[in-house]
C-alpha cells in the first residue's frame, strides 16, 4: 500500500518541482535585471555628481552646474553655525557671482561617500572640499522622466 501512494504521489512531487524551478528561475531573472538596472543608475547618478556637481562648482560653471538640479530644487544647511536655505536661482546666482574655486589657486576635491538607490529616488552624501571648507553634502535624487536631478540639498561645514 505505501509503494501505490508513493507512485501516486511521485507526478505530483514532479510537478512541484517542476513549479518551484521555474519560479526560482523566474525570480532569478528578476533580480539580475534589477541589478542591471541598479547598475546603470548607480553610473548615471556618479556621472551627474562628476561631470556636472563637482565640475560645475568647481569651474564656476552655473549651466553645467544647473544641469545636475531640478529648478525648482531648495537648499538647507548651516555655513560655520549660520542658518543656510536658498533656492535653486539664489545658490547659482552665488556660484556665478563668486570666484571659482578652481581660480581660487586652493585645493578642491569633490568625493561621493555613499550612494542609495530605491526604485526612482536616491541619497548621495558627498564631500567638497573648497576654498576653507569641508562641506558635507546630503543630496536627493529622484529620476523624473527618465533623467537623475537633484532635488533637495542639505549641506553643512566640518572639519572633516
Amino acid at each position: 500500500m505505501k509503494t501505490q501512494n508513493f507512485k501516486q504521489l511521485v507526478p505530483k512531487i514532479i510537478l512541484a518541482t517542476v513549479f518551484m524551478l521555474y519560479n526560482f528561475q523566474s525570480m532569478k531573472a528578476q533580480n539580475s535585471n534589477t541589478m542591471k538596472n541598479q547598475n546603470s543608475d548607480t553610473e548615471t547618478i556618479t556621472k551627474v555628481m562628476e561631470d556636472n556637481y563637482f565640475k560645475g562648482i568647481y569651474v564656476g560653471d552655473v549651466d553645467l552646474l544647473g544641469n545636475a538640479f531640478h529648478p525648482e530644487t531648495l537648499l538647507f544647511g548651516d555655513i560655520k553655525g549660520v542658518p543656510y536655505a536658498k533656492t535653486l536661482e539664489q545658490y547659482l546666482y552665488g556660484v556665478k557671482n563668486r570666484q571659482s574655486p578652481k581660480d581660487s589657486g586652493k585645493p578642491f576635491k569633490g568625493e561621493i561617500l555613499s550612494l542609495h538607490i530605491v526604485n526612482s529616488i536616491a541619497v548621495v552624501e558627498a564631500r567638497v572640499r573648497m576654498y576653507d571648507f569641508i562641506y558635507y553634502d546630503i543630496l536627493s535624487f529622484h529620476k523624473i522622466n527618465g533623467q537623475w536631478v537633484i532635488v533637495n540639498k542639505m549641506l553643512t561645514d566640518t572639519n572633516q
